[in-house]
C-alpha cells in the first residue's frame, strides 16, 4: 500500500489522428506546470511489474546505497538531475520519504558515565515513559491482562514532560533525563528503505523516443562522469533493463542453441555437413534485411526485435531446404547431371513456391506494421518488421545467391549424397512424400491410359 501522498488515475486513450508518443507528451507537459508534484506516465500492468522487479514504478530504477540518510537525499537529488540531461530519459524522479514529526534522544555518554549510568538505562527509561512497560498482569478468571505503565498522553506529547523523567542513579539519587541527554523534536523520514540490510533510494526513470538500452548506457557513463559518491556508497540499475538484459542473454543462448540444432537436423536430412551448411546461408541473407528494417523503423533494439530475430532463422532456412533438396531430386530421380542448366532449372522451378511462401507471410504481417500505434501492438509490431524485413532480402537474395553458391561449390557434396542415397546407406530413407520436393509435385499426375493398337 501507498502513503496518503500517493495517487494513481488510469486514463483509456481514445482513438485519434495523434499517436500515443503524442499523447502521452502532452499529458507530461500538462502535468509538469503542477508545482511539487511528481509525475510517471505508464502502462498500469508495466507499472506493478516494474515495482515488483526494482520497488519503483519506473523502466529504469538506480539504486543508490549508503548509510546516511542526508547524504543518500543529496546524492539521489544530484543523480536526478544528470539523469535529466539524457536525451530519451522522462518522468525522472527520486523516490519519496515522507517527513514526520519525530522525538530524538541524544544520550552524552560523557555525563552519564559521570553518574555511573549507562546508555541503555537512559534510553530504556524513555522508553517505558513513550512506550510503557509491563510489569504485572492482572487476573480475572481464565483470562489474563497485561499491566503496562507510561505516561499518560499528555505528558508523553510534552518535550518538558520528557526532558524532567527522573532517573534513578546507583549512588541512590535521582536525576532528570536532562542532566544526560537532550530531547528534541525534529523531522524525520516515515520510513527507511533497505535492500540485502543496506540503506538504499531509488532514482526511477522512464524512456520516450529512444531504445532503453541506449539510454540506460548514456545514464551510467554521465553518472560516472558527473557524480562522485562518498567512500562506501555504490550504485545499482535494475528495473527492466535488468529483466532486459537476463532476457537478451537467454535469447542469445537460445539463438545459439537454434541455430546448432538446425544444423545438425540439416545433417540428418541430407546426410552431409557441406550441404547442410549452404542451406544456412540464406540465415545471413535474412539478418541483412532485418537490420535494414530495424535501421528504418528507429533502430529501437527490444526483446520483441531479438524474437523476431531468432523466429528467422527457422523461417528463413526453408527455402534454402526447397531449393537444395529439389536440386538433388533433379539428379537423382530425373539423372539431369551437375550442370549449369540443371542449377537454372531447379530455381525456376522452385521460385513459385518460393515467392508464394514469402508473399503468404509477408501479408500476414502488413496488419502489425501498419498498426504500429494500436494498444496492444508493442510487442507483435517490431517483431512483424524484423521479420518482414528479412524474408524480403532472404527472397530476393536467395535466388541467385543459393544457386551460385551450390554450383560452384556443392558439386562433390551432392555428388557423395546421391551416391549414399543410392546405395541407402543414409537412413533418412529415398526422397519420397517426406522430403520437401514433394510439395511441389502434389497432385500427382494422373497416369496416362493405355491404348489398343
Amino acid at each position: 500500500a501507498e502513503g496518503v501522498h500517493y495517487t494513481e488515475i488510469d486514463v483509456d486513450l481514445k482513438k485519434s489522428d495523434r499517436s500515443r508518443e503524442e499523447i502521452l507528451s502532452a499529458i507530461r507537459d500538462k502535468l509538469a506546470v503542477v508545482p511539487g508534484v511528481t509525475t510517471n506516465v505508464g502502462q498500469p500492468i508495466s507499472h506493478r511489474l516494474d515495482h515488483l522487479q526494482s520497488g519503483v514504478r519506473a523502466q529504469i530504477a538506480v539504486k543508490l546505497f549508503g548509510d546516511d540518510l542526508a547524504t543518500l537525499r543529496s546524492k539521489a537529488e544530484e543523480i536526478r538531475n544528470t539523469i535529466q540531461t539524457v536525451e530519451g530519459a522522462t518522468d525522472v524522479s527520486v523516490e519519496r520519504q515522507v517527513l514526520i514529526p519525530q522525538v530524538r534522544f541524544n544520550v552524552d555518554r560523557v555525563k552519564a558515565a559521570q553518574y555511573g549510568l549507562q546508555p541503555g538505562e537512559v534510553t530504556q527509561t524513555l522508553e517505558t515513559a513513550l512506550n510503557g512497560r509491563t510489569v504485572s498482569q492482572a487476573i480475572d478468571g481464565a483470562r489474563r491482562y497485561d499491566v503496562v505503565v507510561r505516561f499518560d498522553e499528555a505528558s508523553r506529547n510534552s518535550l518538558d514532560a520528557l526532558q524532567n523523567v527522573t532517573i534513578d542513579t546507583p549512588q541512590g539519587t535521582q536525576i532528570p533525563i536532562s542532566a544526560v541527554a537532550t530531547v528534541e523534536n525534529f523531522p524525520g523520514p516515515n520510513q527507511i528503505l533497505r535492500e540485502d540490510t543496506k540503506r538504499r533510494i531509488v532514482i526511477g526513470a522512464n524512456v520516450a523516443g529512444r531504445d532503453l538500452g541506449s539510454v540506460v548506457s548514456d545514464i551510467q557513463s554521465r553518472v560516472a562522469t558527473q557524480v562522485q559518491l562518498p567512500t562506501g556508497y555504490f550504485l545499482e540499475y535494475g528495473g527492466q533493463f535488468q529483466a532486459s538484459q537476463e532476457a537478451n542473454r537467454t535469447l542469445s543462448l537460445l539463438s545459439i542453441f537454434s541455430l546448432v540444432a538446425i544444423f545438425f537436423l540439416l545433417i540428418k536430412a541430407f546426410g552431409d555437413w557441406r550441404v547442410a551448411l549452404q542451406v544456412m546461408i540464406n540465415i545471413p541473407l535474412a539478418l541483412i534485411g532485418a537490420v535494414w528494417a530495424l535501421h528504418l523503423s528507429g533502430g529501437v533494439f527490444s526483446i520483441a526485435t531479438m524474437v523476431g530475430f531468432v523466429s528467422l532463422v527457422g523461417i528463413t532456412s526453408r527455402n534454402g531446404i526447397m531449393m537444395i533438396s529439389h536440386y538433388l531430386h533433379l539428379m537423382k530421380e530425373e539423372g539431369e547431371d551437375f550442370t549449369e542448366h540443371m542449377i537454372v532449372r531447379g530455381s525456376l522451378e522452385r521460385l513459385v513456391p518460393v515467392l508464394m511462401t514469402a508473399l503468404t507471410a509477408g501479408l500476414s504481417l502488413i496488419p502489425f506494421i501498419l498498426a504500429a500505434d494500436a494498444p496492444g501492438k508493442e510487442i507483435l509490431h517490431p517483431l512483424a518488421v524484423v521479420v518482414l524485413g528479412g524474408i524480403l532480402t532472404s527472397t530476393l537474395l536467395d535466388q541467385v545467391v543459393t544457386p551460385a553458391i551450390f554450383y560452384k561449390f556443392g558439386r562433390p557434396s551432392a555428388e557423395r549424397v546421391i551416391a549414399e542415397r543410392e546405395r541407402g546407406v543414409s537412413g533418412s530413407g529415398e526422397w519420397g512424400e517426406d522430403d520437401p520436393d514433394t510439395i511441389a509435385n502434389f497432385p500427382p499426375k494422373a497416369p496416362v491410359p493405355a491404348t489398343e493398337g
